[in-house]
């Protein structure tokens, strides 16, 4: 009983505080479940549940904000992307989140090279402003396409360009903070913008230790641990804003800061220098510096092991240079080269822009592909996490540095993968630590405290870049001493003397085995439907893989990436591939969400999920949410009435199929052209009332194979025999397709066959999470398909999502309990794959038209287009196609309450491509929701299957 009383107290003391905030913010207050759910976790090891989240529209909402939590004595943590890795966007009480409202550049002056910005400008967007002057924002983190102003000043980020421009605080020139107690400061050099009591305080704490601030602090361009003190020294003219740079949000709450640019080479050109090992890199990265170069990053090859474009080597760093033109930069990288030659293995010297950003991916994606450690003879992958993803130490004692941090590592029988800025001597890692246990965690806080040691005996700091936080805050006596902790003690008191910001972080620290977000999750395996054949079978383990690097959150389509359309579309958190992955695990947790499977706020959240898959190959760690929200959905509604959709539309084939046996195809299609029968069907069916029925073909596909097939002469026994997949939206609403493929494959040279019964990937049934009928369709497929796959026949997919389905979902539905379920996946070919593969000689027509159009999803994620472009090249059909999503996404555009997401993603970039193209471009989707959706919402421009427009032209 007392403990329930504790509980409602808990909870009227939250519905009070909620309320305040509503009467005194005129921003955005949530304190529901996903809103807090959503917010317990940045991108690091730990997890703190706020009471709420208020999105302020302005500083004055700040201001209105604290003093509600103030005068109730709740703690306030300020948050932008949250992609914090030491944990120090977490917290109890109210969050700030900087990243609705509070996001305009105020200004920017060219001449005299400065912005000012509100905490919630993305950094990418900055440098996009500041790029038309001729200008950028020098540091730049590998999230700059989501990461914050604010969040990057809180934590004094880097980026892999500070050996020419520094850290975050080298570029801030005035802060505007709140204070806890409500006080406006204006921080800049100097302590006469101060209000009297900080000034003083300020002046009497440096002026009582002004030998300790001068000999305490390492000399080392990446020490960001602790307090910045130092700037308080008076031949630094007590530079407040550098010593709040780096505070972690523990003084003040920034509403706006004046920050500095600085000219942007005109070109860039990148020198990629191979080494035999990681040591022989890191001890040249500092002897490059002289060079000038912007950067000096280094990886090994544990890290990027298959990554194209490398010299040969074991380790490489990336020098990359600038110039006025293309040429001069280009011949600076090659001096680099040379003056490198005699420690190197090999180089290759990129000054193509696009060659560049590939190569480029690579080292931003690692954050994130760093934690996940590939295990020789094992199909699962060995999970690995920060915690000790920042320290540095001077860059000529980098070499030594990593022997023995490989020592250590292998003295606790741990590992990983160090990478990161070689030329600053800081150094990522993700750890294989085995935080799940009691033992492992153990391992974790003695590894930390070696480490530690380790980090200050080579002359370093715990952090080099992103903040000490929860992970690494309280073993700072090991870097400063006893005495200096106890001044950043003082130096939080004065600023913050009720310990109302951020508390637990810098100052009086909280362990850093507490608060670990792996604490709540359940130690046994949870009960599901799919293999997860990555994650140990783990359901759990698969929702780990987001820790919350949110490459998810970009806000434009970058290259051909797809991930994440519907947070594009709509801006929240929710609709994120990591919000979602966040309110799965509060899900297991049990302790926010509390509904399990039967959770609402997860079904919200996953509903406007388009299964489009890009998470699967747009993420760095590979999260997979269609298919979490297929297990998801089956779980949820299990022994419940379903939404209509999911009867209409994922029994499709059922239904198709019904028709075309009843040869029903020219009544159905008389009928849905009648407006009210129409409307009725659709609201009927779950169908949004804003979408246009497609037709049914007349006659399906297999009608007319048979017809064909009895009138073409047999291939000669020599022809490769190829299957042809009928799958449901070809057979029997895109035959057209089916029949062009056929020609081009014959044309090829290809024996073509078709399986004698129908078959089904099962799709529809995965899509709408109903997993048992799936798996029956599919065990049914395959008992159609086994004397092909005991022939070896490969099997040709037309439809990308079907074919995808067979590639992935079916094995992984189906598991080890049928091995042809392994056997039908591999045999499966995409159309363009299998003329490369099976008819190398063949010549495609050619039809010499500019291109435009969109790569299916499910085929970028899954599949892979490289055939696809090269048999576009081959056959003269040139341009790229666009990245994003078409917003149909199979059922997904057609259910009711969906119509304006999806068509919002098709406005991203598929829509305007094909509006702007020239009248003679091709208009190409393979995908028959790409075409759907293209004609419904193109003005009537037509689009086809490659396989329809290669077609035509064959003789």
């Amino acid at each position: 009983m007392g403990n329930m009383a504790e509980h409602e107290a808990d909870e009227h003391e939250a519905d009070e505080l909620e309320q305040a905030l509503r009467r005194a913010v005129r921003g955005d207050v949530s304190f529901d479940a996903a809103s807090r759910a959503l917010m317990t976790m940045d991108a690091s090891n730990y997890r703190r549940v706020p009471a709420g989240v208020v999105a302020p529209r302005d500083a004055d909402d700040v201001a209105a904000a604290l003093a509600v939590c103030r005068e109730r004595g709740v703690p306030v943590v300020a948050r932008g992307a949250g992609t914090s890795i030491a944990g120090q966007a977490t917290g109890l009480g109210v969050v700030l989140d900087f990243t609705r409202h509070m996001r305009s550049i105020l200004s920017l002056d060219p001449e005299r090279r400065t912005a000012v910005v509100q905490p919630g400008v993305i950094l990418d967007e900055l440098r996009t402003a500041a790029g038309a002057h001729g200008l950028t924002f020098g540091p730049d983190p590998s999230t700059h396409s989501r990461c914050t102003l604010g969040g990057m000043i809180g934590n004094n980020s880097c980026g892999s360009h500070s050996v020419a421009w520094g850290t975050t605080a080298d570029n801030v020139r005035e802060l505007d903070v709140l204070t806890y107690g409500g006080e406006r400061v204006r921080a800049a050099q100097g302590l006469d913008t101060l209000p009297a009591r900080l000034r003083d305080g300020m002046r009497s704490l440096a002026g009582e230790h002004l030998a300790l601030l001068r000999t305490g602090f390492p000399e080392l361009p990446r020490r960001i641990s602790g307090y910045a003190l130092d700037e308080l020294l008076p031949e630094k003219n007590a530079d407040v804003a550098r010593a709040l740079t780096g505070s972690e949000g523990t003084l003040g709450v920034l509403t706006e800061a004046t920050v500095r640019l600085v000219e942007a080479p005109a070109a860039r050109a990148l020198a990629v220098l191979g080494y035999p090992d990681e040591s022989a890199a890191a001890e040249a990265a500092h002897t490059l510096l002289p060079y000038g170069p912007l950067t000096v990053e280094g990886m090994a090859a544990d890290l990027v092991a298959g990554a194209s474009g490398l010299p040969k080597g074991g380790a490489w760093l990336f020098v990359e240079v600038g110039g006025a033109g293309r040429e001069e930069a280009y011949a600076r990288a090659e001096e680099i080269a040379r003056v490198a030659a005699h420690a190197t293995t090999d180089h290759t010297v990129v000054a193509d822009p696009a060659g560049q950003r590939a190569l480029w991916r690579v080292r931003e994606d690692a954050s994130g592909t760093a934690t996940r450690l590939r295990i020789p003879g094992r199909a699962d992958d060995s999970e690995a996490w920060p915690g000790w993803e920042d320290c540095a130490v001077p860059p000529a004692r980098l070499g030594a540095y990593l022997r023995d941090f490989r020592a250590l590592l292998t003295q606790h029988g741990l590992r990983g993968t160090p990478y990161g800025h070689f030329g600053d001597g800081c150094i990522h890692v993700r750890i294989d630590f085995d935080l799940m246990r009691e033992a492992g965690v153990r391992v974790f806080r003695d590894f930390s405290t070696d480490l530690a040691d380790l980090v200050v005996a080579h002359g370093g700091s715990l952090s080099g870049e992103h903040g000490d936080g929860l992970a690494r805050a309280e073993l700072l006596p090991r870097m400063y001493g006893d005495e200096m902790v106890g001044l950043f003690g003082r130096f939080k008191d004065l600023w913050d003397p009720a310990g109302g910001l951020n508390p637990g972080v810098l100052a009086r620290p909280r362990r850093l085995d507490q608060d670990l977000r792996f604490d709540v999750l359940p130690r046994r395996p949870v009960d599901v439907e799919f293999g997860y054949p990555h994650d140990g079978g783990d359901f759990s383990a698969a929702v780990r893989r987001c820790v919350g690097v949110a490459k998810c959150r970009n806000e434009s389509v970058s290259g051909a990436s797809v991930m994440c359309p519907s947070y594009r579309a709509t801006g929240e958190e929710q609709h994120s591939t990591r919000g979602r992955a966040r309110l799965l695990h509060e899900m297991l947790a049990g302790e926010v969400v509390r509904d399990g499977w039967r959770s609402e706020e997860v079904r919200d959240a996953l509903d406007l999920c388009l299964s489009c898959k890009g998470c699967r190959s747009d993420c760095p760690v590979g999260v997979d949410m269609a298919t979490y929200k297929a297990e998801f959905l089956h779980h949820h509604y299990e022994g419940r009435v379903r939404p209509a959709a999911h009867y209409s539309m994922g029994w499709l084939p059922v239904w198709l199929r019904a028709a075309a046996t009843l040869r029903a195809a020219p009544a159905a299609n008389a009928l849905a052209g009648v407006a009210p029968l129409s409307a009725l069907a659709k609201r009927a069916g779950g169908i949004a009332p804003q979408r246009e029925i497609p037709e049914l073909a007349r006659e399906p596909f297999t009608r007319w194979w048979r017809d064909h097939a009895r009138s073409v002469p047999r291939s000669p026994g020599s022809a490769r025999t190829v299957v042809l997949w009928p799958d449901t939206f070809t057979n029997y609403l895109s035959p057209s397709v089916g029949q062009a493929a056929v020609r081009v494959l014959e044309s090829a040279g290809l024996r073509v066959v078709v399986p004698p019964k129908p078959v089904c990937c099962g799709l529809t049934w995965v899509s709408t999470g109903q997993l048992d009928r799936a798996r029956a369709v599919m065990r049914r497929t395959l008992d159609v398909m086994a004397p092909a796959l005991d022939a070896g026949l490969p099997v040709v997919g037309l439809e990308p999502s079907c074919t995808a389905a067979l590639r992935t979902d079916l094995p992984e539905l189906l598991g080890t309990d049928d091995p042809r379920a392994a056997r039908l996946a591999d045999s499966v070919r995409t159309f363009a794959g299998t003329l490369e593969e099976f008819a190398p000689d063949w010549q495609p027509p050619k039809v010499d038209r500019p291109v435009v159009g969109q790569t299916h999803c499910h085929q970028h994620a899954v599949l892979g287009d490289a055939a696809d472009r090269r048999l576009r090249e081959r056959a003269g059909l040139t341009g790229e196609l666009s990245g994003g999503c078409c917003g149909l996404a199979g059922n997904f555009g057609f259910e009711a309450g969906h119509y304006d997401v999806s068509v919002a993603c098709a406005e991203e970039q598929l829509l305007p491509s094909v509006r702007s193209a020239a009248a003679s471009a091709e208009v190409l989707a393979d995908g028959f929701s790409c075409r759907t959706q293209l004609d419904q919402l193109a003005g009537g421009r037509p689009a086809r299957h490659l396989a329809e427009v290669l077609a035509e032209r064959l003789p």
